[in-house]
């Protein structure tokens, strides 16, 4: 009785594997990225004090209104206000305080100039 050998090299190509190693490097470059920078933003806690004696108060209202400290000024103005009510200070914080219904980018804008600046941002929230 013989039998016959097969012992052909099949030219088709498995891409299986290839795609388990490429879905592999995509998880891995995924995980191990950078993040964008993102704005440090302190919200308050209901107990304790602050231990700064001095905060800027920058309020945005409804209509979209700029008040530092209860003084109406405009959004171009608000990062040498701040600069000059912060100078000197070793831990500067403004306290932010943005109106329900406020677009997102008006509080970001403050947020960015007070990055800049280095400035620690505290988001002034109401209780439930």
């Amino acid at each position: 009785m013989k039998f016959k050998k097969r012992n052909k090299v099949s030219p088709e190509f498995s891409m299986s594997s290839m795609t388990d190693i490429v879905f592999l490097l995509l998880v891995f470059f995924m995980l191990t990225s950078n993040a964008p920078n993102a704005l440090d933003m302190i919200l308050p806690k209901a107990k304790g004090k602050s231990t700064n004696t001095k905060n800027v108060a920058v309020s945005i209202k409804k209509n979209q209104n700029y008040y530092i400290n209860n003084k109406n000024i405009t959004a171009s103005k608000i990062e040498v206000e701040l600069r000059n009510l912060l100078a000197g200070q070793d831990k500067p914080t403004v306290l932010l305080r943005v109106e329900e219904g406020v677009p997102i980018e008006k509080a970001v804008y403050v947020m960015d100039i007070a990055n800049r600046n280095k400035f620690k941002v505290i988001l002034a929230v109401r209780p439930k």
